[in-house]
């Protein structure tokens, strides 16, 4: 087998591994938290007899391990079971839930993505200069500041004080796609600050490191400007790091949004987890934690095969 198929085939399959270990995880998490459920459901006036019912009806005086490979077995085949606060399908709930947080992920890495790149080719471009010491400075201190604080500094200044856009990022599916984009401007403004700065330092480090190699040296003695080096010799070479940390990136704007969709309550998968947690709806915590898993792992996946696919050493092994 060609290496390259070989490392691709190991990294599924660590891929599967990671996603069976964090549904056992996440379903042992979630049965160990303190609490009844069933008294939860049915109040603290509940009989006996009604908390019995209740517990065999819900399976819940099963063995652990029974339940869960009856949960894993019932969400490989698509059915995530029933909301216990409000008996809704959590499939159906999340399906509209989860594509909000998509919507908002995408525009947000939209413009993230390339405007990160292109600042770290300005740093690298003028490196120890006024313009990669402003950049730096700058994203080092939205770094710094945590989301929640940015989304209310944001909605001050924004949305209270100039008025040019909502405090509450609410969508639905009767509003026109310029109606939305209004609407999640500012949620999608505190996303791009928060992940703009890691992709544009490790953009700017991966740069500087492939610059310090010997065929860059080379291309500098023939003569070739700064500009055509970083875009011909020593971008095409950090492509691999810099794919790692936005994919990193991208999994975060999927699965680290809940801080900014409450903050906006915004009607995504992050807001919808944070009102069942609260309200122990332990299958939906179950199914929320299980997909933003897989979205983790999957992306994470991805990074480390284009990784493979960008090593000239494994396309071309002697």
């Amino acid at each position: 087998m060609h290496p390259i198929l070989k490392l691709i085939a190991q990294r599924l399959a660590l891929g599967l591994l990671l996603l069976f270990a964090a549904s056992a995880l996440i379903f042992w998490g979630t049965s160990i938290l303190p609490g009844d459920v069933a008294q939860s459901i049915l109040g603290q006036s509940a009989t006996p007899e009604a908390l019995a019912n209740l517990r065999r009806e819900l399976g819940l005086d099963e063995p652990a391990l029974s339940r869960y490979f009856t949960w894993l077995g019932n969400f490989l085949q698509g059915d995530l079971g029933t909301a216990l606060t409000n008996g809704r399908d959590i499939a159906e709930s999340l399906g509209t839930r989860l594509k909000n947080t998509l919507f908002l992920a995408f525009w947000a890495a939209l413009i993230a993505v390339p405007l990160a790149i292109f600042l770290g080719l300005i740093a690298v471009r003028f490196k120890d200069r006024w313009p990669d010491r402003l950049i730096s400075a700058v994203t080092l201190t939205t770094i710094s500041i945590p989301e929640f604080m940015i989304g209310y500094l944001l909605v001050y200044w924004i949305a209270i004080q100039l008025g040019w856009f909502s405090s509450v990022s609410i969508i639905n599916d009767s509003m026109t796609l310029g109606q939305k984009l209004n609407a999640i401007a500012i949620p999608v403004m505190v996303l791009i600050l928060v992940v703009l700065a890691h992709m544009m330092r490790m953009t700017r480090a991966a740069i500087l490191n492939v610059m310090q190699s010997a065929y860059v040296e080379t291309a500098e003695l023939k003569g070739l400007g700064m500009l055509k080096i970083i875009r011909r010799h020593a971008f095409p070479n950090a492509i691999a790091p810099i794919v790692n940390v936005v994919m990193l990136n991208l999994a975060y704007l999927i699965v680290g949004v809940v801080v900014v969709e409450v903050v906006f309550a915004y009607p995504g998968m992050g807001q919808y987890l944070v009102d069942h947690v609260s309200k122990r709806d332990v299958p939906v915590v179950q199914a929320c934690g299980l997909i933003f898993a897989a979205v983790y792992i999957g992306l994470n996946l991805i990074a480390d095969i284009v990784s493979i696919l960008a090593n000239p050493r494994l396309r071309h092994p002697k």
